[in-house]
């Protein structure tokens, strides 16, 4: 008799032929040298090493950074800087004995800030000695908490970033975003009838958090983490003098960082959340 968990590297191996893990070129330039790429080592943070693939295209002033994690789930974030957009994704592999499908996609897309991340042009630049190297992240910022409480509709997307087109494809009728982000959009003259505001506690008294529903085929308020686990959030300057004692700075390295998210959304029914399980 096969042990039941023979089934799951079958199922990795089509979600890596579905979905290889340095996606296409970023959209935006086209021709050879448009897109540069970075693949590094990285420690999760139960001991386990996997890669990451870090992409950028200056040319159209965006970066792509990728990992899998060891369940099989794979971390897409892209950073749209010319449209001041983040979007992350995330493709979890589905629980067949429970009904669901094989995979699982969900998109997050909020504002991009300044200094979150480096430039696209440092991006591209970025160069490593040892490639075996399994690196760690010098800083942990804080647990972001997002309540991601709007629906954004795919086929108006290109709006907010021409990239959401090839990222949420798998997620189309899973986009979300916040309140928050969608005045900032709407004040930069983004079409609003893109937006859907979800169902929240106040609007239905008897919406619970999907760990605490019983049913699985009621409406809750499901909750999703992720964590980037090493990127370039910040360029190092050093200090030269010259022959005439004049102080100048200049580029002379990168500090990495590691960052995780907590999204809180509404999904029609619990059979969409079985991750987020009292446990």
């Amino acid at each position: 008799m096969r042990a039941q968990g023979c089934g799951l590297p079958a199922l990795l191996l089509l979600l890596l032929r579905l979905l290889p893990l340095a996606p296409g070129p970023l959209p935006g330039r086209a021709g050879p040298g448009a897109l540069s790429e970075l693949r590094v080592r990285v420690r999760l943070p139960d001991g386990q090493v996997t890669e990451e693939s870090l992409q950028a295209d200056s040319g159209a002033d965006c970066i792509s950074l990728e990992l899998r994690k060891v369940d099989g789930t794979l971390i897409t974030l892209t950073a749209d800087f010319r449209q001041e957009v983040k979007i992350f994704r995330a493709l979890i592999l589905g629980e067949l004995e429970r009904g669901q499908s094989q995979f699982q996609a969900l998109c997050f897309v909020t504002r991009l800030h300044r200094n979150e991340i480096i430039p696209s042009e440092s991006m591209a630049k970025l160069r490593q000695k040892n490639p075996k190297t399994v690196r760690q992240a010098e800083e942990v910022r804080g647990l972001e908490q997002l309540n991601t409480d709007v629906a954004v509709n795919f086929s108006k997307g290109a709006q907010l970033s021409p990239h959401i087109h090839n990222i949420c494809s798998e997620a189309k009728e899973a986009i979300y975003t916040r309140v928050e982000d969608v005045k900032f959009w709407l004040e930069k003259g983004v079409d609003g009838s893109m937006f859907e505001v979800l169902p929240q506690s106040a609007d239905l008294p008897d919406l619970q958090r999907c760990k605490l529903c019983l049913d699985r085929w009621k409406p809750c308020i499901c909750s999703y983490s992720l964590s980037i686990e090493w990127y370039p959030c910040m360029l190092k300057y050093c200090k030269s003098r010259d022959a005439s004692g004049k102080v100048s700075s200049y580029k002379c390295g990168i500090r990495s960082c590691q960052k995780g998210y907590r999204f809180d959304y509404y999904v029609p029914q619990k059979q969409l959340c079985l991750w987020d399980e009292e446990t």
